[in-house]
């Protein structure tokens, strides 16, 4: 969690601001707690999201293949 500090309003309107050198060791700083994934868990997620994207791509194709075809056939009388 982070300091309550943080999250509380500042207490002047005119207050500095955090200069760049600061602002780079804070976001050094944050990096440094994030839990990196391992390169099984990298490759596991990657897996995951492919076949998700390929699945949405097949549904959505499908969708729009068989739209088009209802529209065609609703717009030319059900003639081909």
């Amino acid at each position: 969690m982070s300091d309550a500090k943080a999250h509380e309003p500042r207490a002047e309107k005119g207050t500095s601001r955090t200069n760049p050198v600061t602002f780079l060791r804070q976001v050094i700083a944050e990096l440094r707690k994030v839990v990196w994934p391992t390169q099984k868990q990298l490759v596991t997620y990657f897996i995951v999201v492919m076949v998700f994207v390929v699945v949405m791509m097949t549904l959505v194709s499908l969708m729009d293949l068989g739209f088009g075809r209802l529209v065609f056939w609703a717009f030319t009388g059900g003639t081909n």
